[in-house]
This record gives C-alpha cells, sequence and structure tokens, in this order.
C-alpha cells in the first residue's frame, strides 16, 4: 500500500468516525407530537399525540409493516391487553410506513389491532425520523403473510412510552435490548401501571 493510499484510507476513516449515529431518542427526552392519518377498526380519522397525552400516557409504538409475522404478534398483543392499558390510563398508538389503506385492514382486522386500537401511517417517514429511527429498504419483491407486495421501508421495531407530560419515560428497542415483539407489549404495560401507582 503506497502513502497516498495510506492518507485516503486514514481520511476516510475519520470521516466516517465523525458522522453521527443514529440513535432513538431516550428517557426524559421531550417527544416530538405529531398529527398523523390514524385507522381504528377500518375507520379513518386523524390522530394527534397532544391531545392524546391531555387524557394521560401514551404509548407510541413503531414496528416494519402490518401482515408480517412479528408485528402481528404485537398487534393481536396489545388488543389482547388493550383492557389493562385502559385502566391504567394510557393511550395506545401503533405507527408504520404502511399506507392508510393497508392499515384500515390492520385496525380491522379480529387477529391483529381488532379494532381495540389505532395505528398511524408515517408514509413519508417524517414521524420516524423526528424519534431518530432507522429505516430499511423493502426487499424487491417482498411480500406480506397474505402474499400482497410491501411497497414501503420498514421502520425499526421502537415503543416509546410518554409521559403526560410529554417527555420520554421509557424507550424499547428490539434492535438494542433484544425485545420479541410482545416483549414490548408487556413492558411497556408494566410502565404504565408504574405511573399510575406513582
Amino acid at each position: 500500500m503506497n502513502n497516498m493510499t495510506k492518507v485516503f484510507l486514514v481520511l476516510g476513516l475519520a470521516v466516517l468516525i465523525s458522522l453521527p449515529v443514529l440513535a432513538a431518542l431516550k428517557s426524559g427526552d421531550k417527544a416530538p407530537v405529531f398529527s398523523a392519518p390514524a385507522s381504528l377498526a377500518g375507520k379513518e380519522f386523524s390522530f394527534s399525540l397532544a391531545d392524546a397525552l391531555k387524557k394521560g400516557p401514551v404509548v407510541v409504538y413503531f414496528y416494519p409493516s402490518a401482515f408480517t409475522k412479528g408485528c402481528d404478534l404485537e398487534a393481536h398483543t396489545f388488543a389482547e391487553m388493550k383492557d389493562q392499558f385502559d385502566a391504567a390510563g394510557a393511550t395506545i398508538i401503533g405507527v408504520s410506513a404502511d399506507s392508510i389503506a393497508r392499515l384500515n385492514q390492520f385496525s380491522a382486522d379480529p387477529e391483529y389491532c381488532a379494532g381495540k386500537f389505532p395505528v398511524a401511517s408515517d408514509a413519508k417517514g417524517d414521524i420516524s425520523s423526528s424519534y431518530n429511527l432507522n429505516k430499511t429498504a423493502v426487499k424487491p419483491g417482498q411480500a406480506d403473510v397474505r402474499g400482497v407486495a410491501i411497497d414501503h421501508d420498514f421502520i425499526e421495531r421502537t415503543t416509546f412510552v410518554i409521559g403526560k407530560d410529554g417527555k420520554i419515560v421509557t424507550t424499547l428497542s428490539s434492535k438494542d435490548d433484544g425485545l420479541s415483539p410482545d416483549e414490548h407489549v408487556k413492558k411497556s404495560l408494566a410502565i404504565v401501571q408504574g405511573l399510575k401507582s406513582k
């Protein structure tokens, strides 16, 4: 390796090291408020995080795609435990890059959201970006469990429990914590129950 190659290699490494690593917002950070088209039981409406926080804590969970194995399990588990979240005074909102048309089907399906909580569309990725979440490009020809082509990027699976004051209480990450989709639900429930008991 000649000297010029070494110089370029060192410069290249220096640039890479200086690039910021995208890390999800953490406990104590102010949660970015957002409004988004959402679906509850197959009916579209506009979800507002600011309005939801007036009622109590909010669990904002980002997931890769409706009608995929892990996301289906997570939605089903949230639906099964919805009454316990209600008892703790917490609102649930799922967020993905799915179109509102896909979410209308997903939110109404008795196997998944079962009409019990809303899911919002972040088709442009603005909401996930404001929470510093990474996105992965869908593979060409990738389909969901129904065989329908997926036409959007996957947002990394991350759950934020946001207190009524608008600050993030906890960030749960599959990437960092190794949590399974249903563990996101159980851990976020325990956290909102803890907030209620304070």
